[in-house]
């Protein structure tokens, strides 16, 4: 199975399954002297770990972060650094009357066509648990990130139709669907309570902003800024949408009023264009949406076939989450931060002058 490795400079590698003995996550082209422990990395884990949330899986996992090379004494030491999180709380046994059926919204049709066989147990690879590996890479670059005074912050921006009116940052983590509006919270604790009795499940949108990154980062053709973030956040299963700035509600206007017009010292009079001209960051915050669809798990009789073709009843049994959402804004905070890293550490020789200032010793 190829395509489980991302990047070209700061390189992430991840491996494991849901059912499997552990999951992890190898980063290469990591510099040395980023100080990082193992509570660091933890801390993130701990905001996606199933059985921490209260509108998520009942699978309860410690997700016990293992740092296994690349770290001494607390700090990075420019080798390859290798983490690992063993499974410990996996009911392989729920999914038995899964093995020969399709489940509906899932991989499982798919990677039969691909690859003549699947593991049923949670989905396999293809499972949400293979995001605790770039969570925890994603750890590591934001560290890189605070030495370079990058903010990455994401957050719930909508869950189902209900979207945030009001930013408080103090609140995102205040709440266990991260959104930064009380109001908002209040009324998607309730549409989601309302949907887990109906056994059904709901999808959102999760916003992002990038702060502090530097004019000139991304490449002008294909490893566009904009175009790189898309790719990594497309990765993460059951996203469907994205955009950048004022993302599809720019087609709906002239652009007399989509321009973002220009000011003394380098500033912008408005934001739409998300922080990327060109596919290369322009200075200002970078900004943008990634939509996922409600969790496909539900305990609702469906209609399916199984492996012979023949029309077959589902419900799903087991611990799902009924909204994605909330344990995935960790995750896109980390595949941005990696993204950002990756570029950042490309962007180094877009310039002699920038090798100039690296190796002259006069």
């Amino acid at each position: 199975m190829s395509g489980s490795i991302l990047g070209k400079v700061f390189i992430v590698s991840t491996w494991g399954e849901s059912h499997g003995e552990a999951v992890g996550v190898v980063i290469d082209g990591c510099p040395s002297g980023i100080h990082i422990n193992e509570n660091d990395i933890q801390k993130d884990l701990d905001l996606r770990r199933p059985g921490g949330n209260k509108f998520g899986t009942t699978r309860t996992e410690a997700d016990t972060v293992h740092i296994l090379s690349g770290v001494f004494n607390g700090v990075t030491t420019g080798t390859p650094i290798s983490l690992l999180v063993y499974n410990e709380d996996h009911h392989s046994k729920d999914y038995s009357n899964v093995q020969g059926v399709y489940r509906p919204g899932h991989a499982d049709y798919t990677f039969d066509q691909k690859y003549g066989l699947r593991d049923y147990r949670g989905g396999g690879r293809s499972s949400g648990r293979e995001t605790l590996s770039r969570v925890a890479a994603g750890a590591i670059a934001k560290k890189i990130l605070e030495a370079l005074n990058i903010k990455v912050l994401a957050y719930t921006h909508s869950i189902g139709d209900i979207t945030i009116n009001n930013f408080d940052e103090s609140y995102i983590k205040e709440n266990p669907l991260f959104m930064p509006d009380r109001d908002a919270y209040k009324k998607a604790e309730n549409l989601i309570d309302q949907c887990v009795k109906k056994k059904d499940s709901l999808g959102g949108i999760i916003e992002c902003c990038v702060y502090g990154l530097p004019t000139g980062i991304g490449e002008p053709a294909f490893d566009k800024l904009d175009s790189s973030m898309a790719k990594a956040m497309f990765s993460i299963g059951a996203v469907k949408g994205f955009d950048i700035g004022l993302g599809f509600e720019a087609s709906k206007i002239k652009g007399s009023k989509n321009n973002d017009l220009f000011i003394e010292n380098n500033q912008k009079l408005t934001n739409n264009c998300g922080g990327v001209l060109g596919g290369i960051s322009d200075g200002d915050t970078f900004v943008f949406k990634t939509a996922f669809k409600p969790t496909p798990s539900i305990g609702i009789s469906q209609k399916t076939i199984n492996s012979d073709g023949e029309t077959v009843t589902i419900e799903i049994k087991g611990r799902h989450d009924p909204v994605i959402v909330p344990r995935a804004v960790i995750v896109v905070e980390a595949m941005a931060a990696i993204t950002i890293v990756d570029l950042l550490f490309q962007n180094m020789f877009s310039k002699i002058e920038n090798l100039k200032n690296l190796y002259n010793k006069s």
